[in-house]
């Protein structure tokens, strides 16, 4: 048996524009698999070829609404009923990632239970990409590949921007680390945002440690929900005498007002990936894919290779 009959990969709804990417680079149908909708909202997955014996790829982010979970549930636990031979979860955007810890009294965990859910229904590994937070991987008792899209996003950097007069920025001190690989590994200077909440997606001061003035300012980030944020440190970058202000982020979350703070904005440009389908109209939107960086990791998944050579930078 060749090794492209070794695995098959299928996706959940929303997905499948990026699955269909990820089998183009990897020379390989899309699996057929049929999901059925009621008139009471329910659902149900079957597959529409055998799947015993095989190594199964589910495709499927977790974004909003928890609609895209419970279809990629669905898909572990009938792909088990059938005797796959192996289950792999590719979640490019881990959903409720943010809920990492008990920040607070009473409040759920809601990234463990989300590991705890996946892993009951029966995945066997877990492919997922920049995570909101590196302890998530330790929610799970089974292999997690953790990518990161840094590889994508330094291809563009060097090749698109203006690296000489460039300065690294985080929009908040809690991407500090994130950003800092980028400074390092670019050999570039970095400034910090510095922002207090009252409460969550709502910001009340934020100031720049830091010179930006006459710089050129690349604001990095790995999920952008409402924009409040990064469009206020857009605004306070230029405000601080910064001759332009950019930003990538791994997940385009992009949720109510999002779009249209980013259109009036002072970033030039808003770039991201296609870990989550991004269809509204922004002009100052731009989107890189990452599908093929997925269908090299499931190529050497498949391969029993090493994927720690996919990661330039963590």
């Amino acid at each position: 048996m060749s090794a492209q009959t070794l695995f098959l990969v299928f996706s959940g709804t929303n997905s499948r524009y990026l699955a269909e990417k990820i089998c183009k680079s990897l020379n390989c149908p899309l699996g057929q698999m049929n999901i059925q909708h009621f008139a009471d909202g329910e659902f149900s997955v079957s597959y529409e070829e055998s799947i015993r014996g095989r190594d199964v790829f589910l495709v499927q982010s977790t974004f909003p609404n928890s609609e895209n979970l419970m279809e990629l549930l669905l898909m572990i636990d009938a792909a088990k009923r059938a005797s796959a031979h192996s289950i792999i979860a590719v979640v490019p955007y881990f959903g409720w990632a943010r809920q990492d810890r008990k920040d607070q009294p009473r409040v759920s965990i809601g990234a463990k239970l989300i590991a705890d859910m996946l892993s009951t229904a029966g995945i066997n590994r877990l492919i997922t990409m920049d995570l909101h937070a590196d302890q998530i991987q330790g929610f799970f008792n089974i292999p997690v590949d953790h990518l990161y899209a840094s590889s994508v996003f330094l291809k563009y950097i060097q090749e698109c921007l203006p690296v000489d007069n460039l300065v690294i920025a985080t929009p908040d001190v809690g991407g500090t680390k994130r950003a800092s690989s980028y400074s390092k590994y670019l050999g570039l200077p970095m400034v910090i945002c510095h922002k207090s909440r009252l409460r969550a997606n709502e910001v009340v001061k934020m100031r720049i440690i830091g010179d930006v003035k006459g710089l050129d300012v690349l604001l990095i980030d790995d999920i952008v929900d409402t924009a409040g944020t990064i469009t206020r440190a857009a605004d306070l970058m230029m405000a601080n005498g910064a001759k332009s202000v950019r930003a990538i982020a791994s997940h385009a979350v992009m949720s109510g007002p999002a779009s249209q703070r980013v259109e009036e904005s002072a970033l030039t440009e808003m770039i991201f990936t296609d870990s989550i389908p991004y269809y509204k109209n922004c002009n100052k939107v731009k989107v890189l894919s990452i599908a093929d960086m997925f269908a090299e990791a499931i190529r050497r998944v498949c391969k029993d290779e090493s994927i720690s050579s996919l990661y330039v930078i963590k």
